[in-house]
């Protein structure tokens, strides 16, 4: 499919010198906004020796000082905003399974921005106005629901708000209702797709064009084993509750290439995870953002710990960020390898007679780590299908990754399903003291 250059807006238009001037002068207003209004920015700036005023070019940003979750986690609940409470139209926050959630905030016309960045967004996936777009995200704290919703409304589109669960009533939704458009974590796709089979229905049959699919890391395998039983258009959508919410980078449907930054609004940077030296273009790191127009709670420097690269811009002037790989905080050092679920997930989706739902189970034996990675059979796979699988994924992840590990197939339909984020480690291993 091709983008029209009239659906574009005038930030798409932009040629790169022109570009850059507007990310320097709205960098220049966003780190001063934070300074101004933000005791933890000015002390942390202070603590720097760094001040709004030093920000003379778009390079001197990597003089200031980075921003944690921890740093929000400490500031809980409304330490980081920028503006009066009255001001304040919308909170969200995170689940705080590790802690105390992180708590963000939305005027007025940050939620008109981030409506309109989820509206671009969309449109490079291929939606267009008039579409019916079902979303299957969850609603509530969880920005995906909400932040999908009212981008799909700016668009054009016709909202089917369906949330997550209720998985049977969602195929029949999907076949009564002709979406055009479904956006939701790939995971909860595959459940999904699930449901459609055990249903008899062909998950090909139905007025599905495109899958808008975010919130986890996927991989290339999983886009074609999407793309294929849906006979659709499978498209990455990246962004994350601190910085705004989905919206903040889009893969183009035209190109599939990785995901366009919305560098009008949003400042990338990726580092060393260890050093925190920023790196140059293409090389992998972890992300960095700095918000540029945000009112109620302006983040500079925050550590996504998701790990990617940056390259040029191809479909927009934008830069795209490479499909992010893992987390930093998600890694598994296994007996001095470094291991990321994403690694697993390529070779489950190329393994015969396994189905695309696994789980790696961490344990201890002895005094060493083990890994297990817990794998469905497909419906059809008989015995020795089921063994065969097994030796085949020990043996590309010793090849692949250099580790060994076990593995399991099960009984299909026997792991836990996704209706929101997967959880893709089980963390059994004993405490050591």
């Amino acid at each position: 499919m091709t983008q029209a250059a009239d659906l574009l807006d005038p930030a798409e238009r932009l040629d790169l010198d022109g570009l850059r001037a507007l990310q320097l002068e709205r960098l220049r207003n966003s780190l001063r906004h934070a300074y101004e209004n933000v005791p933890f920015y000015r002390e942390s700036f202070d603590k720097a020796g760094v001040h709004p005023d030093d920000c003379r070019s778009l390079s001197d940003l990597s003089r200031f000082p980075f921003t944690t979750k921890a740093d929000l986690r400490a500031n809980y609940p409304y330490g980081m905003f920028a503006v009066p409470q009255e001001r304040i139209r919308r909170l969200h926050a995170s689940s705080g399974t590790t802690g105390r959630p992180t708590v963000v905030g939305y005027t007025e016309n940050d939620l008109h921005m981030w409506a309109d960045m989820v509206a671009r967004s969309l449109r490079a996936a291929g939606g267009r106005p008039g579409d019916i777009a079902h979303i299957a995200y969850g609603y509530g704290l969880f920005t995906g629901g909400l932040g999908a919703h009212y981008g799909a409304e700016r668009l054009g589109c016709t909202v089917i708000p369906a949330s997550g669960g209720m998985t049977s009533r969602q195929v029949t939704l999907i076949q009564d209702l002709n979406p055009s458009v479904i956006m939701v974590t790939p995971s909860y796709m595959l459940t999904l797709l699930d449901e459609f089979e055990r249903q008899g229905v062909d998950p090909r049959s139905t007025s599905l064009r495109v899958g808008v699919f975010g919130a986890e890391p996927w991989t290339q395998d999983m886009r074609r084993e999407i793309e294929e039983r849906f006979a659709i258009d499978a498209v990455d959508i990246y962004g994350l509750s601190e910085v705004i919410g989905p919206g903040v980078a889009q893969e183009c449907v035209e190109t599939k290439d990785g995901l366009h930054i919305w560098e009008d609004h949003f400042f990338p940077e990726v580092v060393d995870p260890i050093t925190g030296e920023v790196l140059p273009e293409g090389e992998q790191g972890e992300l960095v953002f700095t918000s540029l127009t945000k009112e109620a709670m302006p983040i500079v420097r925050y550590r996504t710990r998701d790990l990617t690269r940056l390259l040029p811009g191809t479909a927009r002037v934008f830069r795209r960020m490479e499909k992010v790989t893992g987390r930093s905080d998600d890694m598994v050092i296994l007996r001095g390898v470094n291991l990321f679920p994403t690694q697993i997930e390529e070779i489950v989706l190329r393994t015969p007679g396994v189905a695309p739902h696994f789980q790696l189970r961490l344990t201890t034996s002895g005094r060493m780590d083990a890994l297990t990675v817990r794998a469905e059979a497909r419906p059809d796979a008989d015995a020795a299908t089921r063994e065969a699988a097994a030796r085949s994924i020990v043996q590309a992840v010793k090849d692949g990754i250099g580790v060994s590990v076990e593995a399991e197939i099960v009984d299909p339909e026997s792991l836990e399903r996704s209706v929101g984020k997967i959880r893709r480690i089980a963390d059994l291993r004993e405490r050591r003291d």
